[in-house]
């Protein structure tokens, strides 16, 4: 599906509670795909992400909703500040998989913000498809590995989390 015709709509606040769901289905679906039914990676009991980390993202961002052909399909939050940009969020529906969909959207979002000079953001070391899409679809690097011997600084958890960078031209 090269050269689909996607849409980022800006989140409108009615739909802020069925992005908040679609988020945690999509990564509850990973892990479930990587770990089974029975995963210790939870956030809050059965979400890999709580509610509260994605509305911290979305109230401190700018959310986007995926859309294709009419369809809510994802959601996207990013935050940027002069020339630093951090994809804080990027999802697409389980249902929506490997049709090119999530690819789209983070090209829109690169030409939305023309003036990044350095993307960065985080996924779950177990995240074996996004590890893929952010390095050998979109041109990030892996940059540093977050865990109890080298925390994240924005977290106090101490969780498995590859960071990524891609510079742009």
């Amino acid at each position: 599906m090269e050269g689909m015709e996607i849409v980022l709509s800006p989140l409108q606040p009615n739909d802020r509670d069925s992005f908040i769901k679609d988020n945690q289905e999509a990564f509850r679906y990973g892990a479930t795909e990587e770990f089974g039914l029975k995963d210790e990676h939870f956030e809050e009991p059965g979400e890999i992400i709580s509610r509260s980390t994605i509305e911290k993202s979305i109230d401190g961002g700018e959310a986007y909703r995926i859309i294709l052909e009419g369809e809510k399909v994802g959601g996207a939050v990013v935050k940027v500040e002069g020339s630093k940009g951090e994809l804080e969020i990027l999802f697409v529906s389980p249902k929506a998989h490997s049709k090119g969909i999530g690819y789209a959207a983070w090209c829109r979002i690169e030409e939305m913000y023309p003036d990044v000079e350095v993307w960065s953001t985080v996924t779950p070391y177990f995240e074996k498809r996004n590890i893929h899409f952010y390095v050998n679809r979109c041109g990030f690097s892996i940059t540093e590995f977050y865990n109890s011997h080298h925390k994240d600084p924005n977290e106090d958890d101490g969780s498995e989390m590859f960071r990524f960078k891609k510079r742009m031209r």
